[in-house]
């Protein structure tokens, strides 16, 4: 055991304070695949899992006992690696015990109470409540990154910051989403990724509206919108970042104003990102701003702070300013401990909701879309009639949408820019 997950279990056992309870965490089986393939899904371990152990080995198990002394407090249990596995896959074998005496441990341990996290372990019963105080506790302590992990957060950015740049050469009308694709994931590549973090978006023209859509084989117009949601992932640690490109030279003023206002936001958002300062606030304060520039654009008629109120900014901004990434792309978001899902309307879109603080990693990702499944609901149109001028919703919604996001890490001082090198301003 290296002296850095040494330290991570010893402040998480100080964080859960368990007396008499033991804890297991399961790392996950891997997923065949189907029509009787020998070979399985891309395998990756619970993340609640990976944090305690710096493992990807399937089958694993962490366990711990308060009550044990040193380090015979944390044990790994590992499958025996079996000669099949050498021959096929080059497995080696993973450090601890064998995962034969797993058992053994547990028995002698028989009536204590179990909190199972991870991947629940089969044949094992273990108290729910426990478990979900457990993992409440884990998670709030998974928030702030410590130094490896903001290290492979800023190789992970670095190695995005490449497949960006591939991407957006590839950019000109003609070229299809799918063209766009494999320049972005061969840059990540290329710059060092093991894979990408989450299966990347790339929308042009109408399809940049969809939040998350899968790249096809549509050509780019010109003048088109081009989103792209994407990231490289080195080791477990993952980049999230979305640029908004306009491809050709026949865009609009509306556009470029319309992007003016989502750029605007999302600087002002970003320098909010301080320690104690409400993440619920961020968001409002850039929903508000956002419908302020809506407003002046002639799409919306009102009191920006009015609309946010009645939810008619989600028309147009449907979803959180954000989340926390980490281990994976949604890494450890959710309450704050002992805190309740705030009711109001304008917030139901959240990730989550606590105050930030230093060294937590967030995603500000603010975006403005014309979506055809809310712009032409008749319900919403009755809802908001006088709030939308949608005759001239009509005449722009063809145009999609814009989205930019970056990788923000909360400091005692300014907050810092993960992903500052990937260009956002409109040449």
């Amino acid at each position: 055991m290296d002296d850095a997950l040494r330290a991570r279990r010893r402040r998480i056992a100080e964080a859960l304070s368990l007396k008499d309870e033991l804890l297991i965490v399961g790392a996950g089986e891997p997923v065949p695949l189907p029509e009787n393939s020998d070979q399985t899904y891309p395998f990756l371990t619970h993340a609640e899992f990976a944090y305690l152990s710096n493992s990807e080995t399937p089958g694993s198990i962490v366990a711990y006992d308060p009550k044990a002394s040193g380090d015979d407090r944390w044990i790994d249990f590992v499958p025996e690696v079996t000669e099949d596995e050498r021959i096929w896959e080059g497995r080696t074998q993973g450090e601890g015990r064998f995962l034969t005496e797993f058992p053994g441990w547990l028995a002698q341990r028989r009536g204590r109470p179990v909190a199972m996290l991870g991947c629940p372990v089969k044949g094992i019963p273990f108290d729910e409540g426990l478990r979900q105080r457990v993992r409440g506790v884990l998670t709030h302590a998974r928030r702030p990154k410590d130094s490896g992990e903001i290290s492979q957060l800023e190789r992970a950015a670095a190695a995005t910051a490449h497949g960006f740049a591939a991407a957006a050469s590839a950019i000109r009308p003609g070229t299809t989403e799918r063209q766009i694709q494999i320049e972005l994931e061969t840059g990540f590549l290329r710059g060092g990724a093991d894979r990408t973090g989450f299966a990347s978006i790339v929308g042009t023209g109408p399809n940049s509206s969809v939040l998350h859509f899968p790249p096809s084989t549509r050509p780019v117009g010109d003048g088109d919108f081009v989103l792209i949601d994407a990231g490289a992932q080195i080791g477990r640690y993952t980049a999230d970042v979305t640029r908004t490109f306009l491809a050709g030279s026949s865009a609009t003023a509306f556009q470029r104003d319309l992007y003016s206002v989502v750029l605007s936001a999302q600087q002002r958002a970003i320098a909010q990102c301080r320690p104690g300062r409400e993440w619920k606030d961020i968001h409002l304060s850039c929903a508000v701003a956002m419908t302020e520039g809506l407003i002046s654009l002639g799409i919306m008629r009102g009191n920006a702070q009015d609309l946010v109120d009645r939810e008619a900014h989600a028309l147009f901004f449907p979803h959180g300013i954000g989340h926390m990434v980490g281990l994976g792309v949604r890494d450890a978001s959710g309450l704050y401990p002992g805190r309740a899902r705030d009711p109001r309307a304008s917030l139901r879109t959240l990730r989550m909701d606590l105050p930030l603080a230093e060294h937590y990693v967030v995603t500000i990702e603010p975006g403005l879309y014309f979506i055809p499944p809310l712009l032409d609901d008749p319900l919403r149109r009755a809802r908001f009639a006088e709030c939308v001028d949608w005759e001239r919703i009509d005449r722009v919604k063809h145009l999609g949408g814009v989205r930019i996001e970056d990788d923000v890490l909360v400091t005692a001082d300014v907050p810092v820019v993960l992903t500052a090198e990937i260009p956002k301003h409109l040449p």
